[in-house]
């Protein structure tokens, strides 16, 4: 079973920047789709964005569409969030998570979760 891992969580004023990763613990399969979602306290967990790892096909929630851009380093067997002109409602605890199959915005079609990282965004 592939393992994910984030990293790239901390502290960022609002407007700047930050790069998420989502490493795997080995190299996927070509239909093999991540996606990253995010929950903030008392909220449910919401979709971002999602890529298919083989030919690079990519989805995002509207509220981050042309801030984030999602990405796939296939060498370092790892997928990227960009994070642009962040805002204070970014603010949420982001997870990866892997499914062998077609990209999703729906949570429960992924069967593989990392263990999320914080991503703070100040006023």
């Amino acid at each position: 079973q592939v393992q994910l891992v984030e990293s790239g969580g901390g502290l960022v004023q609002a407007g700047g920047s930050l790069r998420l990763s989502c490493a795997a613990s080995r190299r996927t399969s070509s239909t093999y789709a991540i996606g990253w979602f995010r929950q903030a306290p008392g909220k449910e967990r919401e979709f971002v964005a999602a890529i298919s790892w083989s030919g690079g096909s990519t989805i995002y929630a509207d509220s981050v569409k042309g801030r984030f851009t999602i990405s796939t380093d296939n060498a370092k067997n790892t997928v990227y969030l960009q994070m642009n002109s962040v805002k204070p409602e970014d603010t949420a605890v982001y997870y990866c998570a892997g499914r062998d199959n077609s990209m999703s915005s729906i949570a429960t079609r992924y069967d593989r979760w990392g263990q999320g990282t914080q991503v703070t965004v100040s006023s």
